[in-house]
């Protein structure tokens, strides 16, 4: 995948992420919502994350040197694994937190039309990033991969992480959404609070899943089977070559 694009990516969600933040938050102050509190932490925190890694695709490019002979490309697989730690710590143990903390000093809310307004704006911002994440992971996958999968053997964690974090979004706007509506419909001041630990619990396995991605291209993943078999077969056809015993690649 070509740079810019990854960079568009980025930039969308970025964007997204800010505005919706600052809308959420002020949707919480006014409303008392543990739910909208924990949209806002969760949109403040994936704001933050698309700053390391637009960090760490910088960092990735630069030229090798005597240092680092194989170039600085390892760098974004690191600031994405800084990521996923993020996300769980920050984003996932304080919207639980904040959950855990409604049940124990439940608030009345306010006026939930606000929350309303601002889950729905969020919602449109937030499918609109993810698309254009989504249309990113598509154009680079093979044709006969689905989403998972495209994901799984995705070696450009600017895409994979940016939607997995965006959908993780949207998952979390559905549940705050049900979570004051039903809350509000039987009047139930602990639905709220629920509401906050299930989408702390959506975050942190969504940070597990990027650690798990990140780790493996960090620690030195192989190149697909298909490329070390073209390369084994371009080797073996060379006739100065005897055969081939092993194929060393590494993601870089």
């Amino acid at each position: 995948m070509s740079s810019d694009a990854s960079r568009k990516t980025i930039y969308a969600a970025l964007a997204a992420n800010f505005i919706i933040a600052l809308t959420k938050f002020a949707a919480a102050t006014v409303t008392h919502s543990s739910a909208m509190l924990s949209e806002g932490i969760h949109s403040i925190v994936d704001t933050g994350n698309e700053l390391l890694i637009l960090l760490g695709l910088y960092q990735s490019k630069r030229p090798a040197d005597a240092t680092h002979p194989f170039g600085y490309g390892q760098e974004l697989y690191f600031w994405t694994l800084i990521v996923a730690i993020l996300l769980f710590s920050i984003g996932g143990i304080m919207s639980i937190y904040e959950g855990v903390d409604h049940l124990i000093h439940p608030n009345v809310l306010e006026d939930p039309f606000w929350n309303y307004i601002v889950l729905g704006v969020a919602c449109i911002v937030e499918g609109c990033s993810w698309t254009v994440a989504l249309k990113a992971l598509i154009a680079d996958k093979q044709e006969d991969q689905n989403i998972w999968q495209a994901i799984r053997l995705s070696k450009d964690p600017t895409v994979f992480t940016v939607l997995l974090e965006d959908t993780a979004a949207l998952l979390g706007i559905g549940v705050a959404f049900l979570g004051i509506f039903l809350g509000q419909l039987l009047q139930n001041l602990y639905l709220d609070g629920i509401a906050s630990i299930v989408i702390g619990i959506i975050l942190a396995l969504a940070a597990i899943i990027l650690v798990y991605e990140s780790k493996a291209l960090l620690v030195g993943e192989s190149a697909f089977p298909e490329t070390v078999e073209s390369i084994r077969t371009l080797a073996v056809a060379d006739p100065s070559v005897k055969g081939v015993v092993r194929v060393l690649t590494m993601h870089m």
